[in-house]
């Protein structure tokens, strides 16, 4: 048995937070700068007012490309954004081996492929939790990954997709990457966060040729004078540090959030993330010997030890 850890235990005290009254552009260039993927939003009090995340910037900026894209803007196909040298995992491997890589590389999934490079699935921190609830309800050991991954084929792109379609599918469902096959085979993945720098780019390429005609409304009418609280989600779910993990767990599991405010008397005192939540509960789960049945592979040549779980 192990002690349940409560939110205080191991959330974040350390945010970058963003004004209601903050421009658009400056607050996705703030979350760029910062390597994150939202950032709540706050009044001069620290109360919380809302969350401004990826998909909040998403819908801030794909109108800008819609309206770039009628005057004849060139709009890039996937394989000009796309990354191509990404971690994957094998579908036999360890489920828990899964999670420590997904920690050790601060990546939030990563697709799964055979030994032929065929895509099989996305093992993802969503399904990460799945297993490790499971664990703790169950007391079941470790399985595979091919097990728990998400075998939606509806998140699959193409080389050839243009941004504004991809920017499109972000914004209607709730995935952070679609894999990108050519044939059977994984030749690169998609982020949010890929569309979100392509989109910005060409934002700013349309913030200047409007300052250079002098046409506000048509500035106006794309949203780039816009502040981050007319797009911030004002809805999330928020809990308290008295919270234990597996409730928090559950939240993110019946949720789309990726985070969660942590709120005393309705100011922002804290954070919790998906991962944070993961490096908890696989600190208190994580077998005492290492396992030697999985191996993981990868499409880039850079990356060849495995992880210490492994070794």
């Amino acid at each position: 048995m192990f002690e349940m850890k409560a939110v205080r235990d191991f959330m974040r005290r350390q945010l970058v937070t963003l004004g209601a009254e903050t421009c658009v552009l400056d607050g996705i260039g703030n979350l760029l700068k910062h390597n994150i993927s939202g950032a709540p939003v706050v009044d001069s009090d620290g109360r919380f007012l809302g969350v401004f995340s990826e998909k909040c910037c998403m819908n801030s900026l794909t109108t800008a490309l819609e309206v770039g894209s009628d005057a004849g803007m060139f709009l890039p196909p996937v394989r000009q954004f796309m990354a191509s040298e990404l971690v994957t995992l094998n579908p036999d491997t360890d489920v828990f081996d899964a999670i420590d890589h997904l920690l050790k590389h601060r990546i939030s999934g990563a697709p799964v492929v055979n030994g032929a490079g065929e895509y099989q699935g996305v093992f993802s921190e969503k399904t990460a939790m799945r297993a490790l609830i499971a664990a703790v309800y169950d007391q079941l050991p470790g399985t595979s990954v091919s097990h728990y991954m998400d075998l939606d084929r509806n998140r699959l792109v193409s080389e050839e997709d243009l941004l504004l379609e991809v920017a499109h599918r972000f914004q209607q469902t709730p995935y952070r990457r679609f894999p990108v096959l050519r044939g059977n085979k994984l030749v690169g993945q998609v982020s949010r966060r890929d569309v979100l720098r392509a989109e910005q780019r060409l934002a700013m390429e349309i913030r200047e040729r409007v300052l250079r005609t002098g046409d506000s409304a048509q500035w106006s009418a794309v949203g780039i004078t816009h502040i981050v609280g007319d797009y911030m989600d004002s809805g999330v779910v928020t809990t308290c540090m008295g919270s234990d993990l597996l409730s928090v767990a559950q939240m993110f599991l019946n949720s789309p959030y990726r985070r969660i405010p942590i709120l005393e008397s309705g100011k922002l005192v804290g954070q919790v993330s998906r991962r944070d939540v993961l490096e908890a509960a696989a600190a208190l789960l994580r077998p005492a010997t290492a396992r030697y049945s999985a191996e993981m592979l990868y499409l880039s040549p850079l990356h060849r030890a495995a992880p210490a779980s492994l070794r």
